[in-house]
């Protein structure tokens, strides 16, 4: 079957649909970001809070009647549980049995090098944290019993925890055997799947994982590109026979886009769903929001470049430090960076696609949004 050719006008209305950008598409407060999460099958997580965290941003560009922080509060525990998906994010609570079952022998989350160390200082410290965890939990790493230090592993300069009662945590929580119940302001409390997530510890997974999750990243996606990239995280390895497989079967589908010969997969009958129109209102994007993933596909379908130069040196950036997206009536009509001082929202710096893109009016609604935020409550 020949590939279908969406415009870039079709395309740009299509992600912003699938990305649940167009207003109306979720409920309001707690119930809304369990809506949210269970759309986009998963939250991306960073831990740097310019104006709200990656999450809080995701969160609050799709959900009314919720603050900074909430999109944890609401999730955690029970309706959702943190892993790895394209980087380290929030995953629906229903996806669990897919990752505990695969996760004990996953060899791209390395945790056989972190075993290493800790088997050198105690082979049943593992189990010991595990055990205390189960009896006293939930615990945030500070609140367990120290079992002093192990080697650190180094993977090019990046290092591990030295403590082994961390270590032992990490790969608990890699192995599904424990998972995060809560976060506090300075630290997250493990828990384990039975008490945590109690109506899916158990539960067995349905189908093979490579092929669960490929669906749930296209859908994730919106169009998701076949060439290798982020996008895909630790999905390389089956990328280019699985998703010939899923194609022969009509479970997804092959697009391109006008004047480009790159190829992306969709949805199977994506185009027969309704997409909603975009509304009036302007949307302050997180740096990390699903919609930002492929920037090659944002730079055809939105003449939008987008870098997020957080890591770069000063001198060599183009815009700044932490920069939004702002999207506003299905176009990227400009960026900005701000800042919180005293629970006030400070604006560095706006910069406009275009001489008046950015509509004054909308974008103080979107600010006084977040101004309603507060910080990560001390649990």
């Amino acid at each position: 079957m020949a590939d279908f050719v969406l415009t870039a006008a079709d395309a740009r209305r299509w992600i912003i649909h699938a990305h649940g950008l167009t207003g109306g598409q979720f409920g309001a407060g707690p119930a809304g970001v369990r809506e949210v999460l269970k759309h986009r099958r998963c939250i991306q997580l960073d831990p740097l809070d310019a104006i709200g965290t990656n999450a809080d941003l995701v969160a609050i560009a799709r959900v009314d009647g919720i603050e900074r922080g909430d999109v944890y509060r609401a999730l955690l525990p029970g309706h959702g549980f943190e892993h790895f998906a394209k980087e380290r994010c929030i995953l629906p609570a229903g996806a669990f049995a897919h990752y505990r079952d695969k996760a004990t022998h996953t060899p791209w989350w390395r945790h056989s090098e972190r075993m290493k160390r800790l088997q050198q200082a105690d082979p049943g410290l593992l189990e010991d944290v595990l055990a205390e965890v189960r009896d006293r939990g939930p615990l945030t790493p500070g609140e367990l019993t120290d079992r002093g230090r192990v080697e650190r592993v180094d993977w090019g300069g990046w290092k591990s925890t030295p403590f082994a009662n961390k270590l032992a945590l990490e790969i608990l929580w890699v192995r599904c055997r424990i998972v995060v119940h809560s976060r506090t302001k300075n630290a997250k409390r493990y828990d384990v799947p039975e008490r945590a997530l109690p109506a899916v510890a158990d539960a067995p997974a349905k189908g093979d994982f490579g092929r669960w999750a490929l669906l749930n990243r296209v859908e994730a996606s919106a169009l998701l590109p076949t060439a290798t990239g982020p996008q895909w995280g630790q999905l390389q390895d089956v990328r280019k026979a699985l998703t010939q497989t899923l194609l022969k079967e009509g479970a997804i589908e092959a697009v391109r886009l006008t004047g480009t010969r790159r190829r992306w997969l969709a949805p199977a009958g994506f185009r027969e769903r309704t997409w909603a129109e975009p509304d009036d209102r302007m949307r302050i994007l997180g740096p990390l929001d699903p919609m930002m993933w492929d920037r090659k596909l944002i730079r055809i379908v939105f003449g939008f470049e987008y870098i997020w130069e957080v890591y770069k040196p000063a001198s060599k950036r183009r815009w700044g430090w932490y920069v939004c997206p702002l999207l506003h009536r299905g176009m990227l009509v400009g960026r900005i960076e701000a800042h919180t001082d005293r629970g006030r929202v400070v604006v560095d710096r706006i910069w406009e696609e275009q001489p008046g893109s950015v509509d004054r009016d909308a974008l103080d609604e979107a600010l006084a949004r977040l101004r309603l935020a507060s910080p990560l409550r001390q649990a």
